[in-house]
C-alpha cells in the first residue's frame, strides 16, 4: 500500500463483482486501485471499498431480478455523502440502482438523506448537505 491508510475501508459482497464495482464508482467517483481474481478495489477522498465476489457455492444460490429485491433485514447500510442527491439519484439509475426522487429525502443533522438501492439490492443512503448548512 502506498500512502496514509483510507479512514474508512468498507466491503461489500457481490455476485456479479465487475457490475457492482461500476455501479459505486460512477454513483461515488470512486477511482479503480486495485483488481485481482475475486475482488476490486475502488477509493477517493479517504474512501476505501472493496467490493469482493461472493464464493461460487454460495452465489450458485443466489437469485437477482431486476429491479432486484431489496434487501431490508441487513443489520448494515453504507450512507455516502454527494454534491446533489438529484445528480446521484440519476447516476445510479443510470448503472443499474435505483432511488426515489430527491423531494423523499429526510432532513437530520444538516443533511438531507435518501435510501436507495444498488444493482444487487443491498440498500443505500445518500446524503447531502441541506442549504445553507
Amino acid at each position: 500500500m502506498s500512502g496514509p491508510a483510507p479512514a474508512v475501508s468498507l466491503v461489500v459482497y457481490a455476485k456479479e463483482r465487475e457490475g457492482l464495482a461500476r455501479f459505486y464508482a460512477a454513483l461515488l467517483g470512486l477511482q479503480e486501485v486495485e483488481s485481482g481474481p475475486g475482488f476490486t478495489l475502488l477509493a477517493a477522498r479517504g474512501v476505501e471499498l472493496a467490493v469482493v465476489g461472493i464464493r461460487a457455492d454460495i452465489a450458485a444460490r443466489i437469485e437477482l431480478s431486476s429491479p432486484p429485491v431489496v434487501r431490508e433485514d441487513t443489520p448494515q447500510k453504507f450512507s455516502f455523502l454527494v454534491a446533489s442527491l438529484a445528480e446521484a439519484a440519476q447516476t445510479a439509475a443510470a448503472v443499474g440502482g435505483s432511488f426515489p426522487p430527491p423531494d423523499a429525502a429526510w432532513s437530520w443533522r444538516g443533511m438531507r438523506h435518501l435510501d436507495g438501492h444498488d444493482p444487487e439490492g443491498n440498500v443505500v443512503q445518500l446524503r447531502e448537505l441541506a442549504r445553507g448548512a
